[in-house]
């Protein structure tokens, strides 16, 4: 996925770049790039890989040749970014948090029409600068920005650095989150509202679906006003989210508990103690142990000295191992002990069996899962939360395709809960990852917990749905 975080203040906003931008290193591992603007030395730029490194170890060393009053830094899962540009607009830079999914036919358009694309990395064009040139068609920032809405297919939001004051644009369909803060003396804009509180930050409002805000140190203007339909990812609740931000108002770590309050009301299966898969999978067993009316243990524990965070190590079966070697589990509350354990979502399900396997060679009795999602029976073209590269390398797919011969078939049966078909799916998920049980979230729980309209909050993944048009005034 990636996030951006980006600030205007009266002095210099170097430190407040730096830190903010940290505060968003859970939402992407490839690369980090940070800019700042001064009116007399222009901008200065740096990018790093993050594959190996943090972004704080990557960019702490050149903290001191970046001056400015104005800045931005973002965590990319994608390309090399911000892109700086000199164009008729004027210079400025853009960094994005995109996935377009039509990169190539906009990129021989462009191609075509004399526009070149320098920024490639191993054959791969940069869809930031390719951003870029959809707004230097503009005469305007706004009707470039507009440009880009328009061509693309997928997801983009972005923030600019002009001469003139800081631009934040969110997606059109508003996907992507972006909040806006502010101090005395400076404005920021961010994709996670846990970036603001130590930096004193006070959560101005969430930028709108389609909406174009420009920020200057003492206040900010609206450039274009919101869109009223929105497809907010829904699993920025489910898993992104930081537990302290929140998005629509609306915080991530209560909407995690009351989702697992739901499921533990409902779930009679009987159990000794439940405990959350760190680190997205614990507000889940928090509510769960609550709404159960069974303890919650500490049953395993992310090694954090080391392993902070996942880093995504190209092949795969280093992969798993990372994944393995970050989970301790605790074998003295494990023994002997019928376990709930809560986690996000299944993807692949190479992780959780491990982590079952784990819990029996531990000495538990029974292990139960529970999932704080639906079943991921479609790919996410919008976003691109996973780094699937086909369908196939979900579980459900390849179980369905077992089952019918072709893993398109029957898909909303499969993606409905309760009939023969889910029923069937989720069972064999259970026995193939070595469970004693499994169960998933209710899309309706899910949504009551979002506490939003489902028409406003995308469910692709788990029902194949789009945007429906009952709030399209457009």
């Amino acid at each position: 996925m990636g996030g951006i975080f980006g600030t205007i203040a009266v002095k210099s906003c170097v430190d407040d770049v730096f830190y903010g931008t940290d505060y968003n290193s859970h939402l992407g591992t490839k690369r980090a790039g940070m800019v700042t603007f001064d009116h007399e030395k222009g901008f200065t730029r740096s990018i790093h890989s993050l594959e190996r490194n943090y972004f704080r170890s990557r960019f702490e060393d050149e903290l001191e040749s970046f001056v400015g009053n104005q800045g931005m830094g973002v965590i990319s899962d994608t390309d090399p970014q911000p892109i700086i540009i000199n164009s008729h607009l004027g210079r400025y830079a853009v960094a994005t948090v995109a996935h377009i999914t039509n990169l190539r036919e906009i990129a021989d358009e462009l191609l075509q029409k004399r526009m070149h694309l320098s920024e490639m990395s191993a054959n791969t064009i940069n869809q930031t600068e390719m951003v870029a040139l959809l707004i230097n068609m503009g005469n305007t920032f706004v009707e470039g920005i507009n440009n880009v809405f328009k061509k693309i297919e997928g997801s983009c939001s972005m923030v600019i650095i002009t001469e003139d004051g800081m631009i934040a644009a969110r997606d059109f369909l508003g996907r992507t989150p972006l909040v806006i803060g502010q101090k005395d003396g400076a404005y920021a804009v961010s994709s996670e509202t846990t970036s603001f509180p130590n930096l004193d930050y006070k959560t101005v409002r969430d930028v709108g679906p389609g909406e174009i805000v420009r920020l200057r140190a003492d206040g900010m203007e609206v450039l274009q006003g919101p869109r009223e339909r929105q497809q907010i990812c829904s699993f920025l609740w489910v898993y992104y989210g930081f537990p302290t931000s929140t998005y629509e108002g609306i915080n991530t770590e209560d909407v995690r508990e009351k989702n697992g309050i739901m499921m533990g009301k409902e779930d009679d299966t009987p159990a000794d103690l439940v405990c959350g898969i760190p680190d997205s999978g614990v507000g889940c067993a928090l509510g769960y142990a609550e709404g159960k009316g069974i303890p919650y243990k500490r049953a395993v524990l992310k090694y954090t000295p080391t392993w902070p965070r996942s880093f995504t190590p190209g092949n795969q079966s280093r992969r798993n191992l990372v994944a393995k070697m970050k989970l301790i589990p605790n074998k003295a509350i494990l023994n002997g002990k019928r376990v709930v354990f809560c986690d996000d979502s299944i993807v692949r399900g190479t992780q959780l069996r491990d982590n079952v396997r784990t819990f029996f060679e531990c000495g538990a009795k029974e292990v139960h899962a529970r999932i704080s999602c639906p079943p991921l029976v479609y790919g996410c073209p919008f976003i691109g939360f996973t780094s699937s590269k086909s369908d196939l390398e979900l579980i459900t797919r390849r179980i369905i395709k077992d089952f019918e011969g072709d893993d398109k078939k029957n898909l909303e049966k499969y993606a409905t809960t309760g009939t023969p078909e889910y029923n069937r799916m989720v069972e064999e998920i259970g026995k193939r990852l070595g469970l004693t049980s499994l169960k998933f979230s209710k899309i309706e729980h899910l949504i009551e917990s979002i506490g939003m309209p489902k028409c406003k909050v995308c469910t692709h993944c788990f029902d194949g749905s789009s945007y429906c048009h009952e709030h399209d005034n457009d």
